[in-house]
């Protein structure tokens, strides 16, 4: 089998012909502050729950500074039916206090900036650099993103995801970190499924050192 750059190359082409549009994120937002905010939302909790709960939320709180200012009982309710609310209100709420605080009120668009915020880890952080302001500083590294990279033998970390996401750097092209994220995340929402992967029906089945192994 070909060395891991060039089949990483060769992935992406395939994958892009396989999902043509597909999104880079499935959470809903219209700025960077819900996107921050629903990412956050969204660890350990599917996107469409997620989703669910945030036009209540941002309706009540639409900047930080009125996040802010919500008594965290409120956000416990309004977050409450993707479960974790406890944990996941204290975050939103200190970050949006920092936000104000340190920040002046904008999402800031470093990553060193942004890992300083509650409950943003690399992974957070990166989807908002590279979804909303259009940074590559590094790839997104999901569920998805960490299966389908192991299957693939383009990664060999199952639970580390930063060390996945610097095995992935060294591999695939700065500027296709973020196209790598959102196809093989399209892959794996829609293909490469964690319990049962649709092998016959894989675009990158000939490049897959998995293959045959989920029959």
């Amino acid at each position: 089998m070909e060395n891991n750059d060039k089949r990483a190359l060769k992935i992406i082409s395939r994958l892009d012909g396989a999902y043509p549009g597909a999104p880079a994120t499935y959470l809903a937002y219209k700025n960077a502050f819900e996107m921050l905010v629903a990412t956050i939302l969204s660890a350990h909790t599917a996107d469409a729950c997620v989703n669910t709960i945030t036009p209540e939320l941002f309706r009540r709180c639409p900047n930080p500074k009125t996040m802010m200012e919500t008594s965290l009982k409120d956000l416990v309710e309004l977050i409450r039916p993707c479960g974790t609310y406890n944990r996941k209100s204290e975050y939103i709420q200190g970050t949006a206090r920092m936000i104000v605080e340190d920040f002046s009120g904008e999402v800031p668009r470093t990553m060193e900036d942004l890992v300083r915020l509650p409950g943003v880890s690399r992974k957070t952080a990166n989807v908002v650099l590279s979804v909303v302001f259009n940074r590559n500083e590094g790839i997104v590294v999901d569920t998805h993103v960490m299966r389908v990279s192991g299957r693939l033998g383009l990664t060999y970390q199952d639970k580390n995801r930063d060390k996945a996401e610097r095995e992935l750097m060294e591999i695939v092209p700065r500027e296709q970190w973020y196209e790598y994220a959102r196809l093989i995340g399209a892959h794996g929402r829609r293909t490469c499924s964690a319990r049962k992967p649709n092998c016959d029906e894989c675009s990158v089945r000939n490049l897959c050192p998995s293959r045959g192994k989920f029959a």
